[in-house]
């Protein structure tokens, strides 16, 4: 029989079966808590650094005094990867407010609840052409960035859960969202870059994006490339008469678009740029400078997540 695989919970690491919070956790009773979805590659763990800092930020943002320093939680991630054994996952890391009431008063809640989920999944990267999705833009907003932002990655998904319902009843793969302006903002979990005449274009932090890790690469990458990005306000208009489409997010990785509302983008599938783009980020996650190891080196000890970031 297969070994159940392991939760880290609150300091400890307990059977899948077995991994439970109370039905009094804000994180459920509220969605009052964050997140970070982050992947390993070949026994790496894809930019760590910078997603626990992000998880640090939006901790802040919501007045959540986390339980452990950076170094304990980048410990945590990596410790559950080695106790499952794993070297290509995805790890969803999750921290609610922790046990309260039936009231919203978070100030109840004693001390927040962390556990990590790691699950083996292989990488659509490769030699081999980029996905291809087709996508519709949704009639549900993007919260505003005096609201629940989406700068917040809090356990608070309900517009991205609801513009993916009208993307399934409308028999598309994913679905666009705008900011309350009108301008495009991301898709339901994944960040959105355009390409016209050769220029690249990403909707900018007014929209109530997140601001995604693999995002934040990708621009770098281009620039390493010699292909300038432009953060702007994007219209739906530039999106529809866009040459190439294409989204990218830590579980998405990146994947073209071929249509928009049934209007198809450039050829209907991957562009030369979104080609040439998906290519080099399947070499770059797998390179040592990009992530941190799991497991120990050559010698014998354990590398530090600050050391390789």
């Amino acid at each position: 029989m297969d070994k159940e695989p392991l939760i880290y919970l609150d300091g400890r690491f307990v059977e899948k079966s077995k991994a439970s919070v109370s039905v009094f956790d804000h994180g459920l009773l509220y969605g009052d808590g964050i997140f970070e979805g982050v992947r390993a590659y070949n026994g790496s763990v894809f930019r760590l650094v910078d997603h626990i800092d992000r998880l640090y930020d939006s901790a802040k943002s919501i007045h959540l005094t986390l339980p452990m320093t950076k170094e304990e939680m980048t410990g945590a991630v990596l410790e559950t990867l080695r106790k499952n054994r794993l070297k290509d996952a995805y790890i969803r890391l999750v921290v609610t407010r922790g046990r309260g009431d039936l009231g919203v008063d978070p100030s109840l809640c004693k001390e927040p609840t962390v556990f990590i989920i790691a699950e083996p999944m292989a990488s659509n990267l490769g030699p081999k052409e980029p996905r291809v999705v087709r996508v519709m833009v949704s009639s549900v907003r993007r919260d505003a960035v005096d609201a629940t932002s989406h700068e917040i990655k809090s356990l608070n998904y309900m517009n991205s859960i609801l513009a993916k319902i009208e993307a399934n009843n409308a028999g598309a793969d994913d679905a666009i969202l705008l900011d309350h302006r009108g301008f495009v903002s991301e898709a339901s979990v994944s960040n959105i870059f355009l390409v016209k005449k050769g220029r690249i274009s990403t909707p900018s932090s007014g929209a109530g994006i997140l601001h995604g890790i693999t995002r934040a690469r990708v621009i770098r990458l281009c620039l390493d490339l010699g292909v300038e990005v432009q953060e702007r306000d994007v219209t739906p208009f530039d999106l529809v008469t866009a040459d190439e489409v294409f989204l990218v997010g830590t579980k998405a990785e990146v994947v073209a678009v071929a249509s928009v509302n049934g209007s198809k983008i450039g050829q209907g599938g991957a562009g030369l740029l979104t080609r040439r783009i998906y290519q080099e980020f399947s070499k770059m996650v797998q390179r040592p400078e990009e992530g941190t190891p799991i497991y120990e080196s050559e010698s014998g000890q354990r590398l530090s997540a600050r050391q390789k970031a």
